[in-house]
């Protein structure tokens, strides 16, 4: 693949993407090991995280039969204990998501620092710009399970409704269970988000910018927007598709070129869907469209919910019509 994104790269040097980024097989150089080192661990539990969220099930029946029986212990005390080992199972999901805002600082410490261009940065540190494609990954797919699965905030719903009768009762809330009412807190405003691993990453990107005024804002949207333009050429060239090795790397692309948009129009004054944004966001929302509705709706769903501007005057109406629901 990295030949190809070496022929890829000659036709977007004009969008400033002088350098190609080798999402399958970049490694690590000496100078990088260290946080390639530290992010590869959470990349690791990402693969764990999604594998249990792929398999969340809920507690439905348990807590259906609990709302029609409210006078019976018994039938209480199973969905108690079907619910409590799940809400444990969302916890870890949500300090994970704070593992991954802490991945995408480091890196974005290192791709966005003034000691070269985002560019140079990007084309020499391979390896982390690939780490950072792989967290955009993992967001987006996380996303699209948690939002298919309704049992998520039913059984997140259920367990803080008991924990409250439980306090009123005077019963001991917190005993037995791993999370205590702070928590739980975090854990609504968390799941409360129709995207929140993005809403996380989105909100720590422009939490960056504003923690580090030293850094030109242009030198975290020019990584941000040379990403998009890879990502969109990869996947909108016949050439450079049919040499994909896998349809998942079709979905690779497409995830990190939705996810790099997403971040950028929310650190960028302006946003990404001006007509002076570095990204084209005409040719990006066409290629999303040109695929099979069942892979990409998701994608189409957090550009048209979770970008912050979107709905501005200043955004085209054909964009915003390219982006109406079917």
């Amino acid at each position: 693949m990295g030949n190809l994104i070496k022929v890829l790269t000659r036709d977007i040097d004009n969008n400033g993407g002088n350098f190609f980024l080798d999402f399958e097989n970049a490694q690590p150089s000496q100078s990088e090991t260290a946080v390639w080192e530290e992010v590869n661990q959470v990349l690791m539990e990402a693969r764990v995280v999604l594998e249990d969220l792929q398999t969340y099930r809920g507690a439905g029946e348990e807590i259906r039969q609990a709302i029609q029986n409210p006078g019976v212990e018994g039938v209480q005390e199973k969905a108690w204990s079907a619910v409590v080992p799940l809400v444990g199972k969302l916890k870890t999901f949500y300090e994970f998501s704070q593992k991954l805002e802490s991945s995408l600082r480091c890196l974005l410490d290192v791709l966005t620092s003034s000691s070269s261009t985002p560019t140079q940065h990007l084309e020499q540190k391979q390896s982390l710009a690939r780490q950072f494609a792989h967290i955009l990954h993992f967001t987006l797919r996380f996303d699209e399970l948690k939002m298919t699965n309704p049992a998520i905030q039913n059984d997140f719903s259920y367990y803080r409704r008991t924990i409250s009768r439980m306090r009123i009762n005077n019963l001991s809330a917190d005993a037995g269970n791993e999370v205590n009412n702070e928590m739980a807190n975090r854990m609504s405003l968390f799941y409360a988000s129709a995207t929140p691993m993005l809403k996380t990453l989105s909100d720590a990107t422009s939490k960056f910018v504003s923690d580090n005024p030293d850094v030109p804002i242009e030198n975290t949207t020019d990584c941000l927007s040379t990403m998009a333009s890879v990502c969109k050429v990869m996947l909108d060239t016949p050439e450079y598709r049919t040499r994909f090795t896998s349809e998942e790397t079709v979905l690779f692309c497409l995830r990190v070129m939705v996810g790099v948009i997403i971040l950028y129009d929310h650190v960028h004054p302006a946003g990404a869907f001006v007509k002076t944004s570095n990204i084209d966001m005409k040719g990006c929302i066409r290629v999303l469209k040109e695929q099979p509705p069942s892979g990409v709706e998701g994608l189409l769903n957090a550009l048209r919910y979770t970008t912050k501007h979107l709905n501005d005057e200043a955004t085209s109406k054909h964009i915003k019509h390219m982006l109406l629901p079917n």
